[in-house]
């Protein structure tokens, strides 16, 4: 977006050769038709980027089918509002909207949005008259000797009452850009306050989802120390007997002691995620009261809408709050421009003044003014011109902040579609992996208790079946999450929250 440099000049050298007509003095015509002359340039929204691909590959339809679930995406869909709803858990529901209603920041950045609506409203008073009035009430000693005179001083009242009226004529836009500056800022905040409820939501879900991991692990582990504890007995028997060592019981003892230590991190792990959950909530962690929520029973979002690229750029609202950003520097060239050219301004004052409040009304102690006043910046020391340099250098850089917001945003789209598809693959894996455990532990475990196989055998099946355990829920729960990142790296379908309202889905 070019700047337009000259343009000015060019906009004053059209109007300067009018024909005089109806008795109209040049001045008046003049402002008249500097009225429609502008400085700066017109703000032009970035064009969309090309093209109608994430990745370099070509998406596919749909992810491979994992346990038993398979995530199609369907081009050009809407995302919904309240999309964690996809993942059917009232209690997940219940947090969420907890938190979107008492969560101090997102509180914060809807207070800043309206801040600066009022700033906007604020601004629009350049447009209007400036009415003021003003009484003073004096009783002061004059000094004639000051003046040159001999004669002797005198204590007198002066009572003045006075009504002022100024009207700055906008000739060259600097107010008019001033304002579009404000009405940018406005909308900066307003996707500044939509990307805070976006990150807010995916904060609370992806940490929610983080919690029922931990805790399924915790279970796992904990019913990994029982079955381990019920093979103690049987090796224990087993020594009494005379059939094993009792190595073979210091083996088991250190296998459950070696487990029992997991479970002090990953009660922290749970103890963590819920702190953060009752901080974003708007809570102390005193007062939290979550409900637990069991990995199993959160459901897979399956049919992933996917939004266009030319789309994209005009949903998430780190994108929008750049272009925001870019449409502040525009009107700035504009402001500092139109400050190197004359000010003009219409004044008048009516008032009277007098010793007392009974002669106020005196036509002799009446004053009044009225006229124009311009104000011409004819040396500044070069301030005024390297000023609108440097909101030309603003402009370009916030065009470069602009566009690595751009790629950035679909660096994360494609990076999350791709996730899933890997995602996909690996809980496959996990999967066949804890399957083939379990199955190998079951018949080792009744093989030992044939005497068929040693129990080093068997411990190495419990370490094998518990790791494969936690790397499923991890892998279920990584999916969860990438599934959250792409709704998020999509925009999380803030625009549509107010159809969702309508229909009393959403918060």
């Amino acid at each position: 977006m070019a700047t337009r440099d000259g343009e000015e000049g060019e906009c004053l050298a059209q109007h300067v050769r009018p024909r005089i007509a109806g008795g109209l003095s040049v001045a008046a015509i003049a402002v008249a038709v500097l009225g429609a002359c502008s400085v700066g340039p017109d703000f032009v929204r970035p064009t969309p980027p090309a093209g109608n691909d994430y990745t370099r590959e070509q998406l596919s339809a749909s992810t491979v089918a994992a346990d038993n679930e398979a995530q199609s995406f369907t081009r050009g869909a809407e995302i919904p509002a309240d999309w964690w709803t996809l993942f059917k858990s009232d209690q997940l529901n219940t947090i969420v909207q907890q938190a979107l209603e008492n969560n101090p920041t997102l509180a914060a950045s809807e207070a800043s949005l309206r801040a600066s609506q009022d700033n906007l409203r604020a601004g629009y008073g350049v447009f209007f008259p400036q009415i003021g009035a003003e009484f003073d009430a004096t009783r002061a000693r004059s000094a004639p000797l000051r003046n040159g005179l001999q004669t002797p001083g005198s204590i007198f009242n002066l009572i003045t009452a006075s009504g002022s009226v100024s009207y700055l004529l906008d000739v060259f836009g600097g107010k008019r850009r001033t304002v579009e500056g404000l009405r940018a800022q406005a909308d900066y905040q307003r996707y500044a306050e939509k990307a805070a409820y976006v990150t807010l939501s995916a904060n609370v879900v992806n940490t929610t989802i983080a919690r029922a991991a931990y805790a399924a692990e915790l279970v796992a582990t904990e019913q990994l120390i029982e079955l381990e504890k019920q093979q103690l007995a049987a090796t224990e028997a087993q020594v009494r007997s005379g059939t094993a060592a009792y190595a073979n019981v210091l083996s088991v003892r250190s296998l459950i002691a070696g487990n029992q230590a997991l479970i002090a991190p990953l009660q922290q792990k749970i103890s963590q995620t819920e702190h953060l959950l009752a901080t974003l909530e708007g809570l102390l962690p005193s007062e939290a009261r979550l409900p637990e929520i069991d990995l199993s029973s959160l459901a897979l979002p399956t049919d992933l809408p996917i939004s266009l690229p030319s789309d994209l750029v005009r949903q998430r609202p780190d994108i929008l709050s750049a272009e925001a950003a870019l449409h502040i520097a525009s009107a700035n060239i504009g402001v500092a421009t139109a400050a190197m050219f004359p000010s003009i301004a219409l004044n008048g004052t009516y008032g009277a003044g007098g010793t007392s409040f009974g002669n106020l009304s005196a036509d002799s102690f009446r004053f009044w003014s009225i006229g124009p006043s311009i104000t011409l910046p004819l040396f500044q020391g070069g301030s005024l011109w390297y000023g609108r340099k440097a909101a030309i250098d603003a402009f370009q850089q916030a065009q470069a902040n602009y566009r690595q917001t751009v790629l950035t945003a679909f660096a994360q789209v494609a990076d999350a579609l791709n996730a899933l598809d890997h995602d996909a693959q690996a809980l496959q894996a996990q999967v066949e992996a804890r399957r083939d455990a379990d199955i190998a532990l079951h018949l080792l475990q009744l093989n030992y208790r044939a005497g068929m196989v040693r129990y080093l055998d068997v411990l190495v099946a419990d370490v094998q079946f518990h790791q494969a355990t936690i790397a499923y829920f991890q892998a279920v729960a990584q999916r969860y999450q990438d599934t959250v990142a792409l709704f998020v790296a999509l925009g999380g379908g803030w625009w549509n929250v107010q159809a969702s309202v309508s229909k009393g889905d959403a918060p």
